[in-house]
């Protein structure tokens, strides 16, 4: 351990590197009932903190070695590192990243003058390959995270937390991928600090570090989830599991949900977006705080990167709720209305609700509804559910639901419904829905619903009604009275294609 406080000490950062601010988080802090503060890697040059292991690696090196450049495999964060050192140093630089790397990490590496090769779909991959391109180039390979001078470069991470708050320090969250960061932090701080957890978070399908520990050998994973693919390695680094064997305190593993959650909690406090990795160390600290039923102490996180695709942001909305313990999602038989079903619920919100009629005797909906986030609130509303007369099936935990199902609920009618279908736009707030079906009562037959709350100003409805003629001129009156905008989607085609009855399906295509 002495020598790598020596390294640490003497690393070369701040050539290129920022001393980030350790911000307290208020939002967060309250929330969990203990005094919570981030660690700014997001604020970076490069948005990461790999910038720092790779830079110090990089100028260490002697010019025989970066002569023919430097080489590196990423999938994102270490290679803007690399490329930005480079250039710094003036050396050429060639990255190889699995075709999985998000798109706005490729264009930060080239925007920085390194050349890119992408291949195979994870880091492994990509790594494999960079291997074979060292033996064929001769260009010196830096590694990400299994080198102690990459060790050492993350280690001042810990270095400034202890230097910024020298108060009690009940833990620290460290992401883990390959293992370079927690290696560098816990060296750092059981050093000076040996009463401080150093804990390390990882998601719960990409935990190497966390198998690792439980075979008392690093192990390969067969494969990772790529949610988080800043973190997506197969096997912890040798160098980084020596030392976290030994001065990490506990490995946390985290949902795809909870890191969501924690990406929205980190907003709230600084109006920044993390990476899906970015985020992994606060969702670890919520659930270590939750887990220990901790009060006022002080949790460091690290926010480690902020390189997030902006269209990943839709599937991080929608992910976030269920993560917050916010929203309960079920598949429920109604043997009656949807009236009935509606006022079973009460107060709560429906955040979404998908209906396709099929079955004149029961009908099977999905639906997301709000939840107080306390611990047996999903219970209770199933056990409620059941005891009322309708069959449920929890999808709350069900990752093909939210990931499929949801969207696909229904399909073609099996046989002529003679159909008018609407959408409906009305404002949004709780008891929006409810409202909405008690003004339609309980005259029209309902064929197909589909409702899902954005947490827009709006709420939009699309519905289907076994109506024609005059009933059709009533119920449009209906919600002109009620002051509701809509429109008469029965023949648009994108309906007519994939929901409407065998009279609309067949259509020629």
């Amino acid at each position: 351990m002495q020598k790598y406080i020596e390294k640490i000490l003497r690393a070369k950062v701040y050539d290129v590197a920022e001393e980030t601010p350790l911000d307290f988080a208020a939002t967060l802090s309250e929330k969990i009932s203990n005094k919570v503060y981030l660690k700014r890697e997001d604020l970076q040059p490069v948005f990461s903190f790999k910038l720092r292991g790779a830079y110090n690696k990089i100028a260490s090196l002697p010019l025989e070695q970066t002569a023919h450049g430097v080489i590196a495999a990423s999938a994102g964060n270490h290679a803007q590192g690399v490329a930005l050192a480079a250039k710094k140093l003036g050396i050429k630089a060639l990255i190889v990243m699995p075709k999985t790397t998000p798109e706005i990490k490729i264009k930060s590496v080239k925007a920085r003058g390194a050349k890119i090769v992408l291949h195979g779909d994870s880091y492994d991959d990509a790594y494999a390959h960079a291997m074979e391109l060292v033996a064929e180039k001769g260009m010196t390979f830096i590694h990400p995270y299994d080198d102690p001078e990459v060790i050492a470069g993350q280690g001042t991470v810990g270095m400034e937390i202890l230097r910024q708050h020298n108060g009690d320090i009940h833990a620290i969250f460290v992401p883990v991928g390959g293992g370079g960061l927690v290696a560098g932090i816990a060296a750092y701080v059981k050093f000076v600090r040996p009463d401080i957890k150093v804990i390390a978070v990882e998601p719960d399908d990409a935990d190497c570090l966390n198998q690792a520990l439980k075979a008392g050998q690093r192990v390969i994973l067969e494969q990772v989830g790529l949610f988080a693919d800043g973190v997506a390695v197969k096997q912890i680094g040798e160098e980084p599991f020596r030392i976290a064997r030994e001065y990490v305190d506990q490995v946390i593993t985290v949902s795809t949900d909870e890191i969501c959650a924690a990406i929205k909690d980190i907003f709230d406090d600084t109006r920044s977006v993390a990476e899906s990795a970015g985020a992994l160390a606060v969702a670890g600290l919520k659930k270590y705080a939750e887990q220990q039923q901790l009060q006022q102490h002080t949790l460091i996180a690290i926010d480690s990167g902020a390189n997030i695709n902006f269209d990943r942001l839709r599937y991080v909305a929608e992910r976030t709720l269920v993560g917050e313990h916010r929203e309960i999602l079920l598949a429920v038989e109604i043997p009656g209305s949807f009236l009935r079903f509606c006022k079973m619920i009460g107060k709560r919100s429906i955040t979404e609700f998908n209906y396709r009629y099929f079955d004149a005797r029961m009908a099977q909906v999905f639906v997301g509804i709000s939840s107080s986030g306390a611990e047996n609130d999903r219970q209770h509303l199933i056990e409620q559910l059941a005891v009322d007369g309708f069959p449920v099936t929890d999808m709350t935990g069900n990752e093909l639901a939210k990931d499929h199902i949801r969207y696909m609920v229904g399909g073609h009618a099996p046989f002529e419904l003679k159909e008018s279908v609407y959408s409906i736009q009305f404002p949004e707030r709780p008891g929006a829905l409810l409202k909405f079906l008690l003004s339609l009562g309980s005259q029209w037959n309902i064929s197909l619903f589909h409702y899902r709350n954005h947490g827009a100003a709006f709420g939009k409805v699309l519905i289907g009604l076994q109506i024609d003629g005059e009933q059709r001129r009533r119920f449009e009156q209906c919600l002109s009275v009620l002051g509701l905008a809509y429109r008469d989607e029965t023949g648009n085609p994108a309906y007519r294609l994939f929901v409407g009855g065998s009279e609309s399906a067949d259509i020629g295509c």
